[in-house]
């Protein structure tokens, strides 16, 4: 009967740490993904320089993203007491895909070009590369409020947990914004020859609508109790 029992333990703490994996992915990817200036950044300097330039200015901005997850998750654990309130996680639930709502329309109608910058064609030092992608997302804050809706929805917040629970799931967050800047950057890397400005305001306006339609949804299911994401 013990072997049985720590069997179905051992289940349930993969199920766990699988949701928080998936959990944290889907977060990085959802954060990383929208075209601001390090996203423009990352894409001329994979067509001025190569893949792997861009790919390291988005690991510089995946570096700073988690610098803002953390910030964001330990601020919002000072309020678990008050998210455990079943009414009002509800309640912080649809503000939070209500402020992704509006997150989407603003990605939608912004033009990506505003943010491009002059990017040498010389392959200059590689961690400088790096560098400039985490500061210039450190310099936007405002990427704790996006956070704060990717939390909140997802009930992110993760005070009971043990630090490798904790850990876990902030890899995954960094885990999927590298998913994102791979991809980006191969794509890219890919159709070079075809890939112009037009290219990158498809993009923007493709991840707008997604975040808008995803918003939505969760507001919906949330709203009719069919999801509830605890």
């Amino acid at each position: 009967m013990n072997g049985i029992n720590d069997l179905f333990q051992q289940i349930v703490s993969q199920i766990t740490i699988l949701e928080i994996v998936i959990k944290g992915v889907l977060i990085g990817i959802v954060a990383s993904a929208p075209m601001g200036p390090v996203g423009v950044l990352c894409i001329q300097r994979t067509l001025n320089k190569g893949r792997i330039y861009g790919l390291v200015t988005g690991t510089g901005a995946a570096l700073s993203d988690i610098l803002y997850a953390l910030l964001t998750g330990y601020g919002l654990s000072f309020l678990y007491d008050l998210i455990n309130s079943p009414t009002m996680l509800f309640w912080m639930q649809v503000i939070g895909a209500a402020i992704m709502f509006v997150f989407g329309v603003h990605t939608f109608r912004t033009n990506p070009m505003q943010n491009t910058r002059n990017v040498s064609r010389n392959k200059s030092n590689i961690l400088h590369n790096g560098i400039t992608g985490f500061f210039i997302t450190l310099s936007n804050p405002t990427i704790i409020f996006l956070f704060m809706a990717l939390f909140t929805p997802f009930n992110f917040v993760l005070p009971e947990q043990s630090l490798f629970m904790q850990c876990v799931g902030y890899l995954a967050i960094f885990g999927g914004a590298m998913l994102w800047w791979l991809f980006i950057t191969y794509v890219v890397d890919k159709i070079r020859a075809r890939f112009d400005v037009r290219g990158i305001w498809i993009i923007n306006r493709v991840i707008g609508a997604t975040v808008m339609l995803g918003s939505l949804v969760g507001a919906i299911l949330i709203v009719t109790g069919v999801w509830s994401f605890h």
